[in-house]
């Protein structure tokens, strides 16, 4: 994954990251529901450009939001801290997140998927397509209602069927495309 070329800013990380979604996860149907709450604006994005503590304390800070604030589905929080953009050190926040999220009693109520410029699957190959399906811009620790999941996802069945499509439409694609699209998302200039 290429570096950009200009100094970070929050709305550029904002703006790359919400395109990303447009554009990779909407447009390849990724996550068949993101359409629904990403067109009436439910989809909040923030920035912590901290180290591990400060992601800990925004996730919370986040989990809290979304309690009080029922017409935002979900949460995207990027993390542009320079030890979090390897991809291990990655895995141990995420590792720490999901360990508070239960401490903090919200699991069940909450979910956190996780996704990384360099992210790879357990036991697949690191230049394979499928890990682009899990491949951002930024590395994102998502925040999902579990109420969401349930409701777009009615049986078990749907999810392997998600991931399936998943698997094929990134193998169609080919890691070129995928890294042509990644490294345009992180050269854009901000729109604002």
């Amino acid at each position: 994954m290429t570096e950009s070329t200009f100094p970070l800013c929050k709305q550029h990380v904002i703006d790359a990251t919400l395109k990303w979604v447009d554009d990779i996860v909407i447009k390849h149907n990724f996550c068949p529901f993101a359409r629904y709450v990403r067109t009436p604006n439910q989809i909040r994005c923030v920035v912590v450009s901290g180290d591990a503590g400060n992601v800990i304390q925004s996730l919370y800070d986040e989990l809290r939001y979304l309690e009080e604030n029922d017409t935002t589905a979900t949460t995207l929080i990027a993390l542009t801290h320079s030890s979090i953009a390897d991809f291990n050190e990655y895995l141990d926040v995420l590792a720490i997140s999901d360990n508070m999220l239960h401490d903090w009693g919200y699991s069940g109520t909450y979910q956190l998927a996780s996704f990384h410029p360099n992210y790879v699957f357990d036991g697949i190959d690191e230049d394979d397509a499928e890990n682009y399906t899990n491949r951002s811009p930024y590395p994102l620790l998502h925040l999902i209602r579990e109420a969401d999941i349930t409701r777009y996802m009615k049986k078990e069945e749907d999810a392997e069927k998600i991931f399936s499509h998943n698997i094929e439409k990134a193998q169609r694609l080919g890691c070129p495309y995928f890294e042509d699209v990644l490294n345009a998302l992180k050269k854009d200039k901000p729109t604002r």
